[in-house]
């Protein structure tokens, strides 16, 4: 069994990858939560129903750094990690609420930050 720190790892790792923002509502709709909420890098709000458009979110090259975990009780954990997005040619400080629901961890909460 991973621990904690690995199992999420590997799915911020799976919400950045090409594959699963192109195709959302099959693959990044099943990590969501339903009262999942975003505060985009651009400072705009995004929900769940946004991410779950036909075609996806936009395909990003990226690298994450530094990824750590914060638990905030024994079913909810704050992530943070560093982006490099070489495609939109910027930086950015990320964090990640997750929730364990029904033995399945759920992003609730994601904040990208431009690093200036």
């Amino acid at each position: 069994m991973k621990d904690l720190k690995s199992e999420l790892l590997d799915l911020e790792q799976y919400h950045l990858k090409p594959e699963v923002r192109k195709n959302s509502e099959n693959t990044l709709g099943v990590i969501l939560a339903q009262d999942f909420f975003e505060i985009g890098s651009s400072g705009k709000f995004i929900y769940r129903q946004d991410c779950l458009v036909e075609g996806g979110i936009g395909e990003w090259d990226v690298t994450m750094t530094n990824f750590e975990i914060h638990p905030l009780s024994d079913d909810v954990v704050l992530t943070t990690y560093h982006v490099e997005n070489r495609t939109r040619s910027r930086n950015t400080l990320r964090s990640s609420i997750w929730k364990l629901t029904d033995g399945r961890w759920r992003m609730v909460f994601h904040q990208g930050t431009v690093e200036q």
